[in-house]
């Protein structure tokens, strides 16, 4: 066991080496790297730009819509008859006609276009929601680098416990062999380095782990990691907080869109029930043989069709419509309340850590005076071995949770920037290339085809690695 810590720490210790001799690392900079690398960010930037493509399925529905068909048949018959004496007769045709039909909707009491209003506020939602994913990808990395320190601060905190443990072990062994102390205050010593080993194996352990995490968010593994200096502006008091949170948040700007589309699609439904006017052209040629019959032909017409009845169908999506519509106002509700407790709740994460760092500050100092002075008294016989162990352990727990309380300290501040909704690379000013939202969407919005916009289209899919 305590070969392999020594192994351990000893490559920890090498790796710390060649880690400052690397360039150092930022919050910034792992902010940065984690923005860059997160597949979750390109999954949901694939899924606003199908969303996008939703706005222009629907334009289409405006436009004339042309297809063409060819047909070939082939007519047996078979006859006989008075005038024929009854003789049996056989013959036979071949059908061959193309043709291209041509619809264009006139009148649909708005329906087509209450569908493109409410692909188009669909996209707006699904744009905050990739705010929100934004949000979460970047408080894992605040989170994964401030507990890569944490865990660093802790093994070297352990480490220069065990070496202090050693030198009270040596201590009381002398000590022991002149007749000052007993076999007791060595065993203890003996048992307290023990566990002081254990630790710093489950320290290493947590580093480990620490630093796994960092890599799977960031993209690789930690080098040199350099504490941020200042904690995030967020606001000046809680209830501005709150405040920020109720307007700027994405999740309450997602669950708003969501109330316009809900509200739209009763409008799309109401006119299902309505009358549809629409114009149809028709033109092609067709050739019968053996006659060797060919003609064109063409034809327009101006068409009209309406619901009489289908059942309950429609009044169904009347209601069912409505219903969504009262769900997402519920949701969004929900979600005010979510935000501003989610703000509450981080608000008071970091005045707790606030707090207890400069508790833990104050007992380090008691702490320290304490330790020297009862290793001081324990020299002159006054104190026991078991008092010196004591006393270490007090300042060890005391350091411990100064390291911890400043750690979440940072976290809970951004914690509380996400709960705000301004945990974003905008906000943060991150020297980043930003994903443009609405630079796809300016693409498609017109439902391209083959022209040159599409083409460009194409060129940017490419470029995307998705075709």
């Amino acid at each position: 066991m305590q070969h392999w810590i020594r192994r351990t720490a000893g490559a920890l210790a090498l790796s710390v080496v060649c880690a400052g001799q690397a360039a150092s690392e930022t919050l910034a900079d792992a902010l940065v790297s984690a923005y860059t690398h997160s597949g979750l960010l390109d999954q949901n930037r694939a899924l606003l730009r199908a969303a996008d493509e939703d706005v222009a399925i629907a334009v289409s529905a405006l436009r004339p819509v042309i297809n063409w068909s060819a047909s070939f048949g082939r007519t047996l018959r078979r006859s006989n008859s008075i005038q024929t004496g009854f003789v049996t007769s056989n013959s036979a045709s071949t059908d061959i006609e193309i043709a291209l039909v041509a619809e264009l909707t006139l009148i649909d009491f708005g329906a087509n276009r209450l569908a493109i209003d409410a692909a188009k506020e669909s996209v707006l939602a699904t744009r905050e929601r990739l705010i929100s994913v934004e949000q979460q990808v970047l408080l894992r990395a605040v989170r994964a680098f401030m507990n890569v320190q944490r865990e660093a601060e802790n093994v070297a905190l352990r480490q220069n416990n065990l070496r202090l443990l050693r030198q009270e072990r040596r201590a009381a062994q002398d000590r022991f062999n002149v007749g000052e102390v007993t076999r007791t205050d060595v065993s203890l010593a003996e048992a307290r380095l023990a566990s002081a080993e254990s630790l710093l194996a489950s320290s290493i352990g947590a580093l480990d782990q620490a630093r796994e995490e960092y890599a799977a968010v960031v993209g690789h593994p930690p080098g040199h990691l350099v504490a941020p200096r200042s904690l995030p502006k967020t606001a000046s008091s809680e209830d501005a907080a709150k405040a920020i949170a109720v307007r700027t948040h994405p999740d309450m700007r997602e669950a708003q869109r969501n109330v316009t589309v809900a509200e739209l699609n009763i409008l799309r439904a109401e006119a299902q029930t309505k009358p549809t006017v629409s114009l149809q052209g028709r033109i092609g040629a067709s050739e019968s043989a053996p006659r060797r019959n060919a003609q064109q032909f063409g034809s327009i017409s101006l068409e009209a069709s309406g619901p009489v009845y289908q059942g309950g169908r429609l009044p169904a999506l009347i209601r069912q419509a409505a219903a969504n519509r009262d769900a997402t106002r519920g949701a969004l509700h929900n979600v005010r309340h979510a935000v501003r407790l989610n703000v509450g709740t981080a608000w008071s994460q970091v005045a707790v850590a606030q707090a207890s760092r400069r508790a833990s500050q104050a007992q380090i100092r008691a702490a320290r005076v304490a330790f020297e002075g009862v290793r001081e008294e324990a020299k002159l016989g006054a104190r026991t071995t078991l008092d010196v162990l004591d006393a270490e352990q007090e300042l060890l727990n005391a350091r411990a949770s100064e390291i911890s309380a400043a750690v979440d300290e940072y976290i809970a501040a951004y914690t509380l920037l996400s709960a705000m909704g301004l945990l974003t690379v905008e906000h943060l000013n991150l020297p980043v290339q930003q994903y443009d939202p609405a630079a796809y969407y300016n693409l498609v919005k017109d439902a391209p085809g083959n022209s040159l916009q599409g083409q460009k289209l194409d060129r940017v899919l490419k470029a995307l690695g998705k075709q």
